[in-house]
C-alpha cells in the first residue's frame, strides 16, 4: 500500500544539487518527488488527489540530511542505542539517511550482518546504509569480502574505532575497494602513539595531569595513507577513494589539501564538535567532552572552520556515539570516548558557520546532504529533483530552540551541548515519502 501523496506549500526550496534557491511547491508521491513547481501551480492536485498538505510558509525546504558516520550500536550494545532509537534521533535532527559504522558486537564484517542491519525488523525510522568492516573482526590482518558486502548493501568499508596500521594491509584494502567500487574510510590514529591517552596533548592536558594525543598521531596516518594511494595510482593506474573520518587537526587537513592538488581521490569529513569546541571545554574532567579524536587546540578548531569555508573539507558528519549514563560517569581516563550528535548537528552548523562565519545556507545544506551523498555514491539522494527519492527536511533558520538532552530521542544522553540555544529547529523530516518527524 503506497503512502498518501504529500504537497509541501509555501517554503523556500534550497537544493544545492540543482542550484535551486527559490519558493516552490513540492509534490511527493509513491516515495518519490513527483513535481516541483512555482507556488500555486499545483492547486489542481489538491482537488484530484487530496494529498496531505504541509504548510512550509516562512520555512526552508531542503534535501533530507545525510550522516555518513554514526554508531547505532546494534547488534550487541543495545543498552547504549538501537537502530530504532538512533534513527528516531536522526529524524528529529533532519536526517533521512544515516550510514552506520561496523564496530558493533559482533563486528559487522559479513554480508549477513550487513543485511540484518537493514531488515524491517530493526524498525528504522530513516534509511540505514551500513559501512562494513574493512578487515575481519576489525583486527587489521585479513580483508573482508568487499564484493559480497557491497552486494548486501554496504556503502563503504572501515575499521572505524581502530586504524588500519599495517602498510601492506592498508594498501591491499585500497586496491580491493576500488575493484568493488567502495571507499575506504580510515580512522586516522596511530595507536602506537596514543596508548593511555585520553585528550589532546597540550597545556590543558598538562594542567589536568592527563596523557595527551599528539597532532602527529592523526596526521602521520593520513600522510601514510595518501602515500599508499599515490603508489597504487602510479603502479596500477587505479584511482582508489580514501575518505578520512572525523578529521581534527590542521596538519592532517593540510595533507588532504596537498593530495587533492595532486589529483588523488581523497575526501574528508569533520564532526560538529571539532569546529564548535576546543580542549579547554574539558573543564573539570567532564567526560561529556571526551571523544576520539579528542577536542583539539583552538588553532586546529580554526583550521576546521577554514576548511569548511574554503571547500577543502567535503562533509559534516556527526560521529554520533551514544553511551549509557553509567559508562560516562567514571573517571575521565576510564570513561568511553564519544558523544551523541544527530539532533544538534544542523543547529551547530547554522550557528557557527552560517551565522558567525556567513556561510551561505546552500553551502551548509551541501555539507550536510549533497556532498555526503556524493562521497558514498548514494544515488538519487542529497537532492530534490523530479524522480528522486522523497527525502526532505523542513526547518526554520531564523528561529531558535534550546536542546535538552533529557528530551533526546536517542537512548543515551551523553552530550556537551545540553542547554545550548541553537538556530534552525526542524519542523518536519520526510524519508522516502513518509513523515518520520513532525511538529507542524
Amino acid at each position: 500500500m503506497s503512502e498518501k501523496p504529500i504537497l509541501i506549500r509555501g517554503g523556500l526550496l534550497i537544493d544545492p544539487a540543482s542550484g535551486i534557491e527559490a519558493n516552490h511547491d513540492i509534490l511527493l508521491r509513491d516515495g518519490l518527488v513527483a513535481a516541483i513547481e512555482k507556488p500555486g501551480a499545483l492547486t489542481g492536485v489538491i482537488q484530484h488527489e487530496q494529498p496531505e498538505l504541509i504548510d512550509a510558509c516562512d520555512l526552508t525546504i531542503a534535501p533530507g540530511l545525510i550522516d555518513i558516520h554514526v554508531h547505532l550500536r546494534e547488534p550487541g550494545q543495545t543498552h547504549k542505542e538501537t537502530i530504532s532509537t538512533g534513527t528516531r534521533a536522526a529524524a528529529a535532527g533532519g536526517y533521512s539517511t544515516v550510514c552506520c559504522m561496523p564496530n558493533t558486537a559482533p563486528v559487522n564484517d559479513t554480508a549477513d550482518w550487513t543485511a540484518w542491519m537493514q531488515a524491517p525488523e530493526r524498525d528504522g525510522a530513516v534509511r540505514v546504509h551500513p559501512i562494513a568492516a574493512a578487515t575481519v573482526s576489525s583486527m587489521g590482518e585479513e580483508l573482508t569480502d568487499y564484493a559480497a558486502l557491497r552486494d548486501a548493501g554496504a556503502v563503504g568499508v572501515s575499521d572505524d574505532g581502530k586504524p588500519i596500521l599495517g602498510d601492506e594491509i592498508m594498501k591491499a584494502a585500497l586496491y580491493a575497494a576500488v575493484s568493488a567500487g567502495l571507499p575506504v574510510i580510515q580512522h586516522a590514529e596511530d595507536t602506537r602513539l596514543t596508548g593511555g591517552c585520553s585528550m589532546n596533548a597540550g597545556p590543558v592536558a598538562f594542567r589536568l595531569g592527563l596523557r595527551g594525543m599528539t597532532v602527529e598521531s592523526e596526521a602521520a596516518i593520513v600522510e601514510r595513507d595518501i602515500r599508499l594511494l599515490a603508489e597504487i595510482e602510479r603502479e596500477t593506474g587505479e584511482h582508489p577513494h580514501l575518505h578520512v573520518a572525523h578529521i581534527s587537526t590542521a596538519r592532517a587537513l593540510n595533507a588532504v589539501k596537498s593530495a587533492k592538488k595532486q589529483g588523488l581521490n581523497v575526501t574528508c569529513e569533520v564532526a560538529p564538535h571539532h569546529f564548535a569546541l576546543t580542549d579547554e571545554s574539558v573543564g573539570d574532567y567532564d567526560a561529556n567532552y571526551k571523544m576520539n579524536p579528542p577536542l583539539r587546540a583552538d588553532v586546529d578548531r580554526t583550521a576546521m572552520i577554514e576548511g569548511l569555508l574554503d571547500g577543502s573539507i567535503d562533509a559534516i558528519a556527526t560521529d554520533h556515539a551514544p553511551h549509557a549514563e553509567h559508562e560516562k560517569e567514571q573517571e575521565f581516563e576510564r570513561a568511553p570516548n564519544g558523544i551523541t550528535g544527530l539532533e544538534t548537528a544542523l543547529g551547530l552548523a547554522l550557528k557557527l558557520l552560517h551565522r558567525q562565519h556567513k556561510m551561505p545556507l546552500s553551502r551548509v545544506i551541501n555539507l550536510l546532504s549533497t556532498q555526503p551523498a556524493s562521497i558514498l555514491n548514494l544515488a538519487g539522494r542529497g537532492g530534490l529533483v523530479v524522480g528522486a527519492p522523497a527525502n526532505v527536511v523542513i526547518f526554520d533558520p531564523n528561529a531558535e530552540w534550546v536542546f535538552r538532552s533529557r528530551r533526546s530521542r536517542s537512548k543515551s544522553k551523553n552530550t556537551p551541548f545540553d542547554g545550548w540555544r541553537l538556530p534552525g529547529p526542524v519542523h518536519c523530516t520526510i524519508c522516502e515519502g513518509r513523515v518520520v518527524y513532525s511538529v507542524i
